[in-house]
């Protein structure tokens, strides 16, 4: 099978079972076999610890999951530019796509200070006075993007391991230019995803916001975890094995200022030891690691590619599952039960480049395959279209920093038009409002809109007629970070 065939069509799969790992529980779901005769879904009655739960009204230990934990914080996303406050920043005759769900429409952009002070219509001589201005000439303008698997500190490292080799000084750097190549191409919003060591999303997220060094609005994340016997990478991983030790752990980082953190909860094919469908995590380390990342405000990312681990996600409240690969009928109806409050960022772009680019540094096409990541292409593109069908919020996100899957290839959108069948207009959506949302600011970042942060893009053609245009930072004409030019 070629990587690019990922249409399944109706009871049809097209990828060489015997890639399946011995041990795997995976079954076609409903969306797969799309059959006429349909037998109900057996839903679980109880979560992994054995108490009662029902999925398709989820609480646990009296905290309604259908809802984002109301002890979460929300974090602050301002970055201090002093001097900057009274500039000024004007779009003449701009395709305003704005992100709420209009369709685009021509128009004038005031920018002023950090703020959009003025969208639509046409501006006066007045409000021109002392701005800088952009003459648009029919170009879209709209919100900056968000990556909601960010790894800064991923060093293009052609192996898992590579990814702890950096010296800290040089890793520093690395960092710090990755979060500039997002902002380059368009990314003006970053969910930390994973640190490979302890405090450099940390030290990013802190220069950015105070004006030190140029970035998107950035969310930390520490040192992923995992008990040693399910760490993808260990040098990068944070051991926790008791439920002592992932309170710890937990507490440390919110101590630190770290925004949310991370559970590796399941496999990765290309360790071949510890598959995509193996879980790692135990129930009783998940509902003691959220419980302590939410007393802290914290949310809780997981990697979670196996039926059981995105099932553990929804059982004790992870807030943002990543991968979602082999998701079954019954956690599908169980995660669009929790969809007002879980989003998914499947990665897809790790999967597709490991099968299409990863070939030119050492690993072909014919090992990629035979480890599995053909088969979990395709039954992650079919979950993930089964989610869209559901209306669950499926957002970018690449697991960008590999060798084969550099920083500043970011191409995820292109991926959701032509392997999901998202509308261009949906695609763009996922990546600026439900970004905002994400970031827990929903009126002041991914729109278009009065009081908003100025955080913008001028691109060079329509993004509603060609996606492909928002994959190459070329494209982007113009951008606005935080009321002031960064390109243009």
């Amino acid at each position: 099978m070629g990587a690019a065939d990922d249409d399944t069509q109706p009871g049809m799969l097209r990828f060489n079972p015997d890639t399946a790992p011995p041990n795997s529980r995976w079954m076609p779901p409903k969306w797969i076999k799309k059959s006429a005769e349909e037998t109900p879904t057996a839903h679980p009655t109880h979560n992994g610890l054995g108490e009662e739960w029902d999925p398709l009204c989820p609480k646990f230990r009296g905290i309604d999951l259908t809802n984002p934990d109301p002890r979460l914080r929300i974090p602050n996303v301002e970055i201090s530019e002093p001097g900057t406050e009274n500039s000024a920043i004007a779009f003449l005759n701009v395709n305003i796509l704005d992100s709420t769900g209009s369709a685009p429409y021509i128009g004038d952009v005031l920018v002023e200070g950090h703020r959009i002070a003025k969208v639509g219509g046409q501006l006066s001589a007045e409000e021109l006075h002392g701005a800088r201005i952009f003459e648009g000439k029919g170009r879209t303008l709209m919100s900056g993007m968000i990556d909601a698997h960010t790894h800064f500190s991923w060093t293009n490292s052609p192996s898992l391991d590579g990814l702890a080799e950096m010296p800290t000084e040089e890793h520093t750097i690395f960092a710090l230019k990755s979060a500039q190549k997002f902002l380059d191409c368009g990314y003006t919003m970053c969910v930390g995803a994973a640190s490979a060591k302890e405090r450099l999303d940390l030290v990013i997220k802190n220069a950015i916001h105070n004006g030190d060094i140029v970035g998107p609005r950035f969310l930390a994340n520490g040192k992923e975890m995992a008990p040693a016997a399910g760490a993808l990478i260990p040098g990068i991983t944070r051991f926790i094995e008791t439920k002592q030790d992932i309170k710890t752990a937990v507490n440390e980082m919110a101590a630190m200022g770290i925004d949310q953190c991370k559970f590796s909860m399941s496999g990765e094919e290309i360790t071949e030891n510890l598959r995509a469908e193996d879980t790692t995590f135990p129930d009783e380390l998940v509902a003691a690691g959220v419980e302590a990342a939410h007393s802290c405000g914290m949310r809780v990312c997981s990697h979670a590619r196996s039926d059981e681990a995105i099932m553990q996600c929804l059982q004790y409240g992870v807030d943002i599952i990543y991968h979602a690969s082999f998701i079954s009928d019954a956690t599908m109806d169980a995660l669009e039960a929790q969809k007002n409050r879980v989003v998914v960022a499947p990665a897809i772009n790790w999967l597709i480049g490991t099968l299409e680019d990863a070939a030119a540094f050492g690993y072909p096409v014919s090992k990629a395959e035979a480890v599995g990541y053909a088969r979990e292409l395709e039954i992650a593109v079919a979950g993930l279209k089964e989610m869209h069908r559901r209306g669950i919020k499926i957002l970018p996100g690449g697991d960008y920093g590999f060798a084969w899957t550099p920083h500043g290839t970011y191409r995820d959108l292109e991926h959701f038009v032509n392997r999901l069948g998202m509308k261009p207009m949906e695609a763009i959506i996922s990546a600026s409002a439900y970004g905002g949302e994400l970031m827990r600011h929903p009126n002041e970042l991914g729109k278009i809109i009065p009081g908003a942060y100025a955080d913008l893009l001028l691109v060079n053609g329509n993004p509603l007629e060609d996606i492909t245009l928002l994959s190459h930072k070329e494209n982007l004409d113009v951008i606005i970070m935080n009321g002031r030019v960064h390109k243009g």
